[in-house]
């Protein structure tokens, strides 16, 4: 099926690696295929051989259009073929090109490596001059402390800050929060 319009460029964060795996798979499947019926384009950071291969594959499988920023160790497996790759081999230069690609950044319950290259993204994103919003996925307060840090940290000091960084409780609401704040920055 292919999507009916264009939607937004979102750059999206998860991992199935540690405790919990077969729900995050799921939650990537979700994901993936939600966002993909929308007419979003996904990007996907893959380093270190992860690459969150439910969230694509379902995504394709709805008819979206996927891209991959990769380091050198990601090779595709024969199901992710057709699939956009930019080898890049530098962290910074991964991290800077996934900023300037995306319009928005989702986060998914995963690894704590999949957290730290959410903020390496979003920190390159605030050095080129753009603001890409962020919304976490908060399934089972995955994302609790980066919400009290939001509330009690943030928010005195970064005015605006809640078009900065949201939470949401389902990946519907994940959709309505990251379009609305996409469309908002346009």
């Amino acid at each position: 099926m292919e999507p009916t319009k264009r939607g937004p460029v979102l750059a999206v964060f998860a991992s199935n690696k540690g405790p919990g795996d077969a729900e995050r798979a799921s939650l990537m499947s979700q994901t993936g295929t939600y966002f993909a019926k929308r007419g979003a384009q996904l990007l996907c950071l893959a380093e270190n051989g992860i690459i969150p291969i439910p969230l694509i594959t379902a995504a394709r499988a709805a008819g979206g259009m996927v891209r991959i920023v990769a380091d050198a160790s990601i090779v595709l497996p024969p199901a992710l073929s057709g699939v956009t790759m930019e080898v890049l081999g530098d962290q910074a230069a991964r991290f800077n090109r996934l900023a300037e690609l995306a319009e928005g950044l989702v986060a998914l319950p995963g690894s704590l490596a999949s957290a730290s290259e959410l903020f390496g993204v979003w920190s390159a994103g605030r050095a080129q001059g753009s603001n890409p919003p962020v919304v976490m996925l908060n399934r089972h307060k995955a994302f609790e402390v980066m919400r009290g840090y939001a509330v009690d940290v943030m928010s005195p000091g970064l005015p605006g800050y809640d078009k900065a960084i949201q939470f949401a409780e389902s990946v519907e609401d994940l959709w309505s929060r990251i379009s609305r704040l996409v469309s908002e920055a346009h």
